[in-house]
């Protein structure tokens, strides 16, 4: 089965990791991580800039793609039109 996930199509039986996380400032100059969007709720409690919000789609261990947004909500939406392109593979 394919997904398309902005301008990028992936097919799922290459992809070993799907998932969305919260992208954080480490305090060392510009440098970013990913953080869990349970962390971030739970855990962070304000003490993290967050400058982004992202899916990452890992295939295999070599290569990574991330999509990035600015916004929770954007990320929501896009996670969304993947879950929905999922279910209709299954109807």
């Amino acid at each position: 089965m394919k997904i398309r996930i902005q301008d990028k199509e992936f097919d799922t039986k290459e992809i070993t990791q799907l998932y969305p996380a919260a992208v954080v400032k480490t305090g060392y100059k510009d440098e970013t991580t990913q953080v869990s969007l349970e962390w971030l709720e739970v855990e962070s409690k304000g003490k993290v800039e967050v400058v982004g919000f992202a899916i990452f789609v890992h295939l295999g261990e070599e290569k990574q793609h991330s999509f990035i947004f600015s916004t929770r909500e954007e990320m929501d939406e896009e996670a969304g039109r993947i879950a929905r392109q999922i279910q209709s593979s299954r109807a």
